[in-house]
């Protein structure tokens, strides 16, 4: 069992990263994360919500905390959807979920050179700017190392939640864990009566 994990590893300017330092907005991955993930998908049928997503986003908006999605899709570049596909996928999610502050994503593959492609930090300062807050009061929420890389490269914090295809390694080098999306957020949240972690035992899900 794995439960909300913060190793207080310094932040960008120095100061640690408390573990109830409420972040001024969260950023999620799409696939894998909030979503199940099928890959290259550009059919909104396919979408179906991941266990604590909606409940962990209800708790954001009560605390008045903005999110968005930040999200590689390289089958865009690949030829194997459109945007147009990409965008009506990111819609249904939206419905699903109730809404994000913003949504940014890259179509470029991965060997494009792009400053946007996680692990690169463009999607995290952009969604940032979009949500008129800095880089480093976000805290992305993902489920690979690029996400946290990429939070890293942008002097954000991250939360990993590991699932089935999460690497052995991209786990040990993460300095914040959580089993799912609820607990981190709870973790986030810091303690209350709403915000306590809770421990699974199992993800469930596979990308």
């Amino acid at each position: 069992m794995t439960e909300f994990v913060h190793d207080g590893a310094p932040r960008a300017g120095g100061r640690p990263a408390g573990r109830h330092e409420r972040p001024a907005a969260v950023l999620f991955d799409r696939d894998g994360t909030l979503i199940e993930d099928v890959p290259h998908n550009g059919d909104p049928r396919l979408v179906r919500v991941l266990p604590g997503v909606p409940e962990a986003l209800r708790l954001l908006r009560d605390a008045g905390i903005p999110t968005a999605v930040v999200s590689n899709q390289s089958g865009v570049g690949r030829g194997l959807l459109t945007e147009q596909q990409v965008r009506l996928v990111n819609a249904r999610v939206d419905d699903a979920l109730g809404g994000f502050g913003t949504w940014v994503y890259c179509p470029h593959r991965p060997d494009a050179g792009c400053h946007c492609r996680k692990p690169k930090p463009g999607l995290v300062i952009e969604a940032a700017r979009r949500l008129a807050v800095p880089a480093e009061r976000c805290v992305v929420i993902g489920d690979i190392g690029a996400d946290v890389l990429a939070a890293q490269a942008a002097g954000a914090r991250a939360v990993l939640v590991p699932n089935a295809v999460t690497r052995a390694e991209e786990i040990a080098a993460a300095c914040c864990t959580a089993p799912d999306v609820l607990t981190a957020v709870r973790g986030l949240l810091g303690p209350g009566p709403e915000t306590v972690p809770v421990v699974a035992e199992t993800w469930g899900w596979d990308r």
